[in-house]
């Protein structure tokens, strides 16, 4: 239904791009400002992309704007971890209890183009390019803006804001000024650099495909993730100061010898390993908490603004669709109320934006270090066979990554007390054909409160 106002979305990306398909669809005239050029028209700048893994909770969101199929054609599915030892050793690890459980790796600048693309056809929304918002003034409902383009300031005033601009969040930085919101940025010690494993001369994958690839190191991990067009790209989570560091490999023979020694197997398939490592810049990764994520009737944080994660669950973006998601249900209930609409969204959506933080950065320890413990793989054959066999457990990656009807806070939980639980009986045994499952599996079913 259409609707005498008028929402200002601050920010383009992900988040920014998908909201304003759904409050276009619920009639708002949208008028959506972006600090970059239209990444439609312009090149990708190179080593920042970390390729997404889209899955359920993110397919959900986009499902429910009848979108998802036209997005998920350039998709790639991966049905597992592909885990590559010192010696050069491959072992697959599947992520559900079957082929029809995976995540799909997908290009995060053609997600971003597509919901691009599907915004514009939408008459009732308006993106300005090239607008840096310098200025918030929260009680006068107003914002600033510098117009790159026609090298003018721009005042702005509409009906609500909800600001979708990232971890850096110009508003939130505002909000706390005005001691509105309490804030807490955490960085790691480790950031993360791309680089490139092309397709062959053919054109085809130098790895398996449908995989996502990983080097667990214990300190520090390498991993890869397949693109549509038989590329890969990796990304390697790496400390950042240290002699073992970015900082400390600072040459291209330091580069040779370290990868020589730790990664091998992926010297072959990176041909401008050296170049790449030494050029192309580091990121940082760290989480944001926030609170509250409001003010007044007037302005929303959501999605990265609101609570930043790292990484290591593949789940920022599917977090962030979902705040969408579930947001355009409050809206439903409550339209015009957007006071009442706020406190709920947060009420909703904090506790698990705070349990899928926490579940990110328990499983960067597990990537790089569980996954070469012969514990943590008796664990995953036992927890497929749990899952084959009776249908109604799921292990915590299965809960997170497919499940979701469960929320981020209930998969944390269960999750994590099935972890230690299975955990215990895997660490001294040789097989898991020494463990009676029907027994497991009622233990599990009886013991988690």
């Amino acid at each position: 239904m259409p609707t005498q106002q008028t929402i200002t979305l601050i920010g383009a990306g992900l988040s920014g791009s998908l909201l304003a398909i759904y409050l276009a669809k619920r009639g708002y005239q949208v008028e959506v400002y972006e600090k970059r050029g239209d990444m439609r028209k312009m090149p990708v700048e190179a080593g920042r992309s970390i390729n997404l893994a889209l899955s359920a909770r993110g397919i959900q969101a986009l499902q429910a704007i009848g979108i998802a199929d036209t997005v998920l054609q350039t998709a790639i599915p991966m049905y597992g971890r592909m885990l590559h030892a010192l010696d050069g050793a491959l072992t697959f690890v599947r992520y559900g209890k079957d082929d029809s459980e995976y995540i799909n790796s997908i290009s995060r600048a053609g997600l971003n183009q597509a919901l691009l693309e599907v915004a514009d056809e939408f008459p009732n929304v308006n993106f300005h390019f090239q607008h840096v918002l310098s200025e918030v003034d929260l009680a006068a409902n107003q914002l600033i803006f510098n117009d790159l383009q026609n090298k003018s300031l721009k005042k702005i005033s509409s009906d609500l804001n909800i600001c979708t601009d990232g971890a850096g969040s110009v508003v939130r930085q505002a909000m706390v000024q005005k001691g509105i919101t309490q804030e807490s940025v955490d960085f790691l010690s480790h950031g993360y650099k791309e680089l490139n494993i092309p397709a062959s001369a053919k054109g085809d994958f130098q790895m398996e495909k449908n995989a996502l690839h990983i080097w667990p190191r214990g300190a520090y991990m390498l991993i890869a993730l397949p693109n549509a067009d038989g590329s890969f790209t990796c990304t390697l989570f790496f400390p950042n100061e240290g002699e073992i560091s970015f900082a400390g490999l600072d040459t291209a023979d330091k580069v040779k010898a370290f990868f020589q020694e730790k990664f091998a197997d992926s010297i072959p398939l990176i041909p401008h390993l050296t170049e790449e490592f030494l050029h192309n810049p580091v990121g940082l990764l760290g989480t944001v908490h926030a609170a509250p994520w409001y003010f007044a009737d007037k302005f929303l944080l959501l999605g990265d603004s609101a609570h930043a994660i790292v990484p290591f669950y593949g789940q920022g973006m599917n977090c962030c669709f979902e705040d969408c998601y579930y947001l355009d249900q409050i809206i439903e209930k409550s339209a015009g109320n957007w006071q009442k609409i706020f406190q709920e969204f947060q009420q909703i959506r904090k506790p698990n934006a705070d349990a899928i933080a926490e579940l990110a950065l328990e499983n960067f320890i597990e990537m790089r270090d569980g996954t070469a413990n012969p514990a943590f793989l008796r664990k995953r054959q036992l927890e497929n066979i749990l899952e084959n066999q009776y249908p109604d457990y799921h292990s915590k990656y299965s809960l997170v990554t497919f499940h979701p009807e469960v929320s981020y806070v209930e998969a944390h939980q269960r999750g994590n007390w099935q972890d230690a639980f299975l955990l215990k009986i895997c660490e001294p045994i040789q097989s898991i054909e020494e463990l009676n499952i029907e027994e497991i599996y009622f233990r599990l079913k009886n013991e988690y409160k």
